[in-house]
């Protein structure tokens, strides 16, 4: 089980070990975890019982979690149970670790024909199998287009999946993201880049004909010559009862809090193994301590061997001296505030963790804001944090001479 730093608190969902959290929404948070039993790292989904049922949405995440554990494929993220306890529900989900495609297009710019091509051929055969069950997306992004360890691409967060169940007419209501809408919303203008090959321009056409009666159907796309260029159909999963007995379950009776011992309340969380793991680059774990990393990245860390509430204190008053606003919780602090110019907004997201004893390594990451504008946030307030910032290689080189110096 993995301790929290502030006293031990258990954080272990039944046969899951949870480990630090890798993203953060609204209602949710996502942790990493390891399945006990078989090894399998996953994602969990934690929501918060009150919360849902503050907002009333109840009715909206049960179906969220019914139609993933419906549509099984391997171009979608499988959702493989869900538990709960009194305050919590834990939906554990598969792991992806190659990221979003919309991070990928931001990192790389454009994108060869070849991976375009391939995403696509994979999206449409992802979506054609939802809608082989029934189940219809309705907000399709690249912020909703995974991408696993072997680039291959799986849709997630079906918040806004319609199926057959709910109705043919709430398919006809406008929703999702205003720039994905489908064409019949606006009057369906658009511009090529000049790098666009006329297959792929032929193509878009078809599929952003503002009429659903003659906008091209998805065995159509399939025909298509540029679509069909190194296409290799997927092969489907078996055929396997889906069984939402956890689903029901879990909002309807749900378990003690004794049987899943998690605690988001507790003191800095302690990283194992498998979180240096996932946090390094290519297993070097030197590079997650190194302050002549690339800045050109969103993310940054440094360590330190002060206390756990001293470094909070610290990085809480240089950030309001540089007049950002600050709000904790549990070992994490949001700065906020303009920027240098202040021409945009800038939110930085800080947390610390624990990884060895009285060693912390505290993580900064770009919640929103401009990106280059965030780079030189991070080297203004690193510059002054020194005095709490382990410097490891000068610690290391000092060592070094004292130790010749006995000789």
């Amino acid at each position: 089980m993995i301790g929290g730093g502030g006293g031990g608190a258990l954080r272990r969902v039944g046969k899951y070990e949870v480990g630090r959290t890798i993203g953060e929404g609204t209602f949710a948070k996502v942790k990493f975890a390891q399945n006990t039993e078989t090894g399998e790292s996953v994602a969990m989904k934690v929501l918060d019982r009150s919360s849902i049922l503050k907002h009333k949405m109840v009715d909206q995440i049960k179906r969220e979690i019914s139609i993933m554990k419906l549509v099984r494929h391997p171009n979608v993220v499988r959702l493989h149970e869900v538990l709960a306890s009194r305050k919590k529900i834990f939906i554990i989900l598969e792991f992806i670790t190659g990221g979003e495609l919309f991070d990928k297009i931001i990192r790389h710019g454009r994108l060869s024909e070849a991976d375009a091509r391939k995403y696509f051929q994979q999206l449409i055969d992802g979506v054609d199998f939802c809608h082989s069950k029934g189940v219809y997306h309705r907000d399709l992004k690249p912020e909703n287009l995974l991408l696993d360890s072997q680039g291959n691409l799986k849709i997630s967060d079906f918040g806004l999946s319609a199926w057959p169940a709910q109705g043919a007419a709430l398919l006809r209501t406008t929703c999702g993201t205003p720039n994905y809408v489908a064409p019949e919303i606006e009057s369906a203008e658009y511009s090529f880049p000049a790098v666009f090959p006329s297959g792929a321009k032929s193509l878009i056409r078809r599929i952003l004909d503002p009429s659903p009666d003659t906008r091209i159907r998805i065995e159509e796309i399939r025909k298509d010559e540029w679509f069909k260029k190194n296409y290799e159909p997927v092969r489907e999963l078996e055929n396997e009862e889906v069984n939402l007995d956890d689903v029901n379950a879990a909002f309807d009776d749900p378990e003690e809090d004794n049987q899943h011992t998690f605690d988001d309340e507790a003191g800095p969380l302690t990283l194992n193994a498998f979180d240096l793991i996932i946090l390094s680059q290519g297993l070097n774990l030197s590079a997650l301590f190194d302050r002549r990393q690339d800045y050109g990245k969103l993310q940054n860390r440094f360590l330190s061997r002060k206390p756990a509430n001293v470094i909070l204190s610290s990085m809480e008053v240089v950030a309001q001296s540089m007049g950002f606003k600050t709000h904790i919780r549990n070992y994490k602090m949001r700065v906020e505030g303009p920027n240098a110019n202040k021409t945009s907004h800038l939110t930085i997201m800080l947390q610390i963790f624990e990884v060895a004893p009285s060693i912390f390594m505290v993580e900064l990451e770009r919640s929103a804001g401009d990106t280059s504008e965030y780079n030189k946030f991070v080297n203004n307030y690193c510059s002054k944090l020194d005095d709490i910032i382990w410097k490891v290689s000068a610690e290391k080189g000092k060592s070094r001479t004292s130790r010749l110096s006995k000789r």
